[in-house]
């Protein structure tokens, strides 16, 4: 065994702030393209500050986009996460195209779990093969796309009535009663 793991930061298998369980919390926080206005190995990131920045920043509101010309100096991007994690990336030399996929990249992951040494909450000496159970482990998967409420997933009938439910009857109640008065039956 390697000594290695020994300069590593160290960090437990989880997902941040429960994220996906009820919402989905975007872990890219800021994003900062670091480029030249002249220089041929900016010529990708300029194509895409150029096609498609806009579109990116429309699409993803909660990341801040930030643009550094810098003069003779190669392109680079930083991404900055939630859990403070920043990862930088040379962009040098690469497509429009190229970066466009990984600035993807960038957005969807949750900062440098790489070159975090993992560790976990739980210790057993015959670990399930299965993956931890969760609330949603056996839910249908037609339950994700349904629009709620729906009669297939849980008839409504069955609820208790609500209050106001309850005040609407008896309204109703009242105002058949205050008619049968006035026309005298």
């Amino acid at each position: 065994m390697s000594n290695s793991h020994l300069f590593m930061k160290s960090g437990f298998v989880r997902a941040p702030l429960q994220n996906g369980v009820g919402r989905y919390v975007p872990q890219l926080q800021r994003i900062v393209l670091k480029f030249c206005k002249t220089h041929g190995g900016s010529r990708g990131i300029r194509d895409f500050i150029e096609q498609d920045l806009v579109e990116f920043a429309k699409q993803n509101p909660s990341v801040v986009v930030y643009l550094k010309p810098r003069r003779h100096r190669s392109p680079v991007a930083v991404a900055e996460y939630l859990n403070g994690d920043r990862v930088w990336m040379s962009l040098h030399q690469k497509s429009h195209s190229e970066i466009t996929k990984w600035i993807e990249v960038l957005r969807t992951q949750q900062g440098d779990v790489s070159a975090t040494r993992l560790r976990k909450y739980q210790f057993t000496d015959h670990p399930s093969i299965q993956g931890p159970w969760t609330p949603f482990t056996f839910k249908d998967p037609e339950l994700n796309v349904a629009q709620l409420p729906d009669p297939k997933f849980g008839a409504n009938d069955r609820l208790p009535m609500t209050a106001t439910d309850k005040l609407r009857i008896m309204f109703e109640k009242q105002k058949i009663s205050e008619d049968n008065v006035k026309t005298g039956e």
